[in-house]
């Protein structure tokens, strides 16, 4: 199938009160589950590579975005090619240069270490840039914990998003879509974050773009229904899969006589599209009745 935007994709989930899911790709089996665990869901989601990602490849972005765009087209998903958390000034220039050349249709740049103000200069030039090019732009406000960058002490236990900064950010940068500190934090491995809901609620009441969760893998699937019923329309998720991953191989290679890779891929790359078929039923399942959202509008 066709790559599909970032923006219809998003923009399908909030006319239907529900969310897109996004899925870490740190590999091609990563790539490769993701798309699998989509086709058996049913489900159009996003793959995504981070800053994080591109620098564990030498810092070439070009290889893995295009293996990512050809197994979305390969596939009877429908998916879309992101660029996930983006500090890297050069890295924003290269992805906003060759975005169209690579399949990639949305980037999310991560300018939250730095003071608003300077956050808002920075989002809104790369933004203005970015829709130039034909990109769905992402930004974040209110740090979410657990990534391995920005200044120490930059990513606060309990940070949490202004509803009324949140609302002037968008405003002052433009931004397609912003990631909100609601009580998730990155690279958890138990699924016990409980999410501020009535903040989801008034964020989604008072920010005129979808709202982004990010940090989701310590989401209980409960907790993830109920921010979507709250107002989130994008949900990120990249730990679960690198669990999945890592627990199918770990028993193989108990094995000393094993040493062809495959041997214990093929099983991580099964266990991806595993999570990712659950994930998506867990979220499809929080979408409400048709008709309930414009009765909830009114």
């Amino acid at each position: 199938m066709p790559l599909i935007a970032t923006a219809d994709i998003v923009a399908a989930a909030a006319a239907n009160d529900t969310a897109a899911l996004a899925f870490n790709a740190i590999t091609l089996e990563h790539a490769e589950g993701i798309a699998e665990g989509a086709e058996r869901a049913g489900a159009a989601v996003l793959i995504q590579i981070s800053e994080n990602t591109v620098r564990f490849h030498g810092g070439r972005l070009a290889p893995l975005a295009a293996a990512c765009a050809q197994i979305a087209t390969q596939s009877s998903a429908m998916l879309a090619v992101h660029l996930d958390h983006v500090q890297d000034l050069a890295l924003l220039d290269d992805a906003i240069a060759t975005a169209a050349d690579l399949g990639i249709s949305s980037i999310m740049i991560d300018a939250a270490h730095l003071p608003y103000a300077d956050n808002v200069a920075q989002t809104r030039a790369f933004t203005e840039r970015g829709h130039a090019a034909g990109l769905w732009m992402e930004a974040e406000l209110g740090e979410i914990g657990g990534k391995e960058h920005g200044p120490v002490g930059a990513h606060v236990a309990g940070a949490r998003t202004r509803p009324d900064e949140a609302a002037a950010f968008t405003a002052e940068t433009g931004v397609d879509g912003l990631a909100v500190a609601v009580g998730s934090s990155h690279a958890m491995t138990t699924r016990d974050a409980r999410l501020d809901l009535e903040l989801i609620r008034e964020l989604a009441e008072n920010v005129p773009v979808p709202l982004v969760l990010h940090g989701s893998s310590g989401v209980p699937d409960d907790q993830l229904r109920a921010a979507v019923l709250a107002g989130i329309r994008k949900v990120n998720v990249g730990t679960a899969l690198n669990l999945a991953y890592t627990g199918a191989i770990r028993p193989v290679l108990e094995d000393p006589a094993v040493s062809d890779p495959r041997k214990y891929l093929v099983g991580a790359r099964q266990a991806i599209a595993d999570s990712v078929a659950a994930l998506c039923a867990a979220v499809a399942s929080s979408a409400a009745p048709v008709g309930a959202g414009e009765r909830e509008r009114r």
